[in-house]
């Protein structure tokens, strides 16, 4: 499996770091997982999110 970092993340959504550190605060967009000091996110997770977007939902599963 292979983990992408936060500035990986922030890279692929266009997006800044710290705008991808909030999503990770207020528990919204893709789920990352804490390995030591690091927040890494599995690849996995990152479609799981995007097709969830896709489809017209909310990061929840809920639709909008």
């Amino acid at each position: 499996m292979r983990y992408l970092t936060t500035a990986e993340v922030a890279e692929r959504y266009r997006t800044a770091e710290s705008t991808v550190r909030y999503w990770r605060q207020i528990d919204k967009g893709p789920r990352g997982i804490k390995i030591r000091k690091r927040v890494l996110y599995p690849e996995a997770e990152l479609l799981r999110y995007e097709r969830t977007l896709a489809d017209g939902r909310d990061e929840w599963g809920l639709a909008s």
